[in-house]
């Protein structure tokens, strides 16, 4: 949804490094409450999800597949599967 602060805060799991999502949500202005944070947890499970469908489809040249988009929907899955264990 356009101008939910959400949005902007599920790309950290998506692209960038291990370890680093909470630093970025910790430096994000004005900071995040809980609700938001579990918003953005969801978009970015779907879009995860999202990217392991279209990577798969590439894999078995299905049409609008695209091979590349599986491993990083997959290490977007294991970071936040990882926080949100602690």
């Amino acid at each position: 949804f356009a101008g939910d602060p959400a949005c902007d805060l599920a790309a950290a799991w998506s692209l960038l490094p291990d370890d680093t999502a909470d630093l970025f949500h910790a430096a994000y202005q004005p900071a995040p409450e809980a609700a938001t944070l579990r918003r953005a947890r969801g978009w970015a499970v779907l879009r995860a999800l999202s990217g392991l469908l279209i990577g798969e489809a590439g894999v078995h040249g299905r049409p609008g597949g695209k091979a590349t988009w599986g491993p990083p929907a997959h290490a977007a899955l294991q970071r936040l599967i990882a926080t949100a264990q602690r």
